[in-house]
């Protein structure tokens, strides 16, 4: 299977170029998703229905013995707002817009093994091949969850994967439950009275009431949370009212994030936070304004799939690692809360970070991600008698 990719190498490694060089943003995945929809039809796809969740696409292909049993793979499509420094041939042709996350070959990996399954069809059921948009803070997995796609195409299990810097080129991780973080976002307004740089005493300062806050929040993870629970609560923000040296501001603004791992220790911060604020602003004699907007929830495996998620890995590359905890945000948790499935990185070897305005992804990885996605889906959809087809 894997010399069949390392053949279809530079087609596919074509596709991927061609999407990052016209990288699109959150639901403005127009163009990308009309690509993914005349690639899957050209190539045989039985359906493609577009426009789910607003821009997301899906192909289904059916097996041997027709329409059956359903399982979704799922891959990204958006880009992010950042500015290429690459300096690939191929870097993005839109300014200000990169795909720094490889989206780009997250789509052109499952592009390559639904060819592979079109040409095959060696398993029994329907495979769903799902194109998300709007990954990148947009909930483009809970617009498709909520627009009624798994119910739409009666899908039973739903797998994800996303490469990794960091891990070996081609080999894969993994992890059961908890696997990605909550990402909350937070705004905080600190309302005092400004005046005169000279005289502090006749003003409530806000710049001071702020500094604190921005102190007092560290405790969180220090003194407030058991130390056994993950949390990381950041500042990311800070603005105020005055861009003049001898005024102090009536105002500041800050704005952050908390990332958790457990519903307990999510509850439990949100509540601390405006506990915090309220009270260091009392204390002062200035009021405080808090907007806490909960995000993404915990990406969570679960256990039976990701069993079979990791068979899958070792049949293609020989292991499959234990993954560390991430505590970054993935929207894939919608749909592996409505369904059971898993969630798997991909070696993208000695890379730049992703979300660099100078990460590239190796399409020497595409042979291993793309057998994964088939060698899961023969296994979750076994001929009714075993078959080896390799066309």
């Amino acid at each position: 299977m894997k010399n069949r990719f390392s053949d279809w190498l530079p087609e596919i490694a074509g596709w991927r170029q061609h999407l990052h060089r016209r990288p699109e943003i959150l639901f403005d995945t127009h163009e990308t998703a009309a690509f993914v929809a005349r690639t899957l039809r050209d190539m045989g796809c039985d359906d493609v229905q577009e426009g789910i969740g607003r821009t997301g696409v899906v192909g289904l292909i059916h097996g041997r013995a027709g329409p059956g049993r359903c399982i979704g793979l799922r891959a990204d499509m958006d880009a992010l707002p950042i500015t290429e420094a690459t300096g690939a041939d191929y870097a993005s042709e839109i300014p200000g817009r990169m795909h720094a996350c490889g989206h780009d070959d997250h789509t052109a990996m499952l592009l390559g093994a639904a060819r592979y399954l079109v040409e095959t069809r060696a398993f029994d059921g329907t495979v769903a091949l799902i194109f998300q948009p709007a990954e990148e803070g947009g909930g483009g997995g809970r617009e498709m969850v909520a627009d009624g796609m798994l119910e739409r195409f009666a899908i039973a299990e739903v797998y994800g994967m996303h490469n990794w810097p960091g891990l070996e080129l081609g080999t894969f991780a993994i992890r059961p439950g908890p696997f990605f973080a909550a990402t909350d976002i937070f705004n905080i307004e600190v309302a005092g009275q400004g005046g005169h740089a000279a005289k502090p005493h006749e003003t409530v300062d806000a710049t001071v009431v702020a500094a604190q806050i921005v102190t007092a929040l560290q405790t969180l993870a220090s003194r407030v949370v058991d130390p056994v629970r993950q949390v990381v609560v950041s500042v990311t923000g800070l603005r105020s009212s005055s861009d003049t040296y001898n005024v102090i501001p009536e105002a500041v603004e800050m704005k952050g994030t908390v990332r958790t791992l457990d519903p307990a220790t999510r509850d439990l911060v949100e509540d601390r936070i405006a506990q915090i604020c309220e009270g260091i602003a009392a204390a002062h004699g200035a009021r405080v304004k808090i907007r806490y907007e909960r995000n993404y929830p915990v990406m969570a495996n679960h256990d039976r799939e990701t069993g079979f998620a990791a068979e899958a890995a070792r049949a293609v590359a020989g292991d499959c690692a234990e993954a560390d905890l991430v505590m970054g945000g993935e929207d894939f948790a919608y749909m592996l809360d409505a369904r059971p499935g898993a969630y798997i990185l991909v070696g993208n070897g000695d890379s730049a970070p992703l979300h660099s305005p100078v990460f590239d992804f190796s399409d020497a990885a595409i042979p291993a991600g793309c057998s994964w996605w088939v060698e899961l889906a023969q296994r979750r959809l076994p001929l009714a008698r075993a078959t080896t087809v390799d066309p």
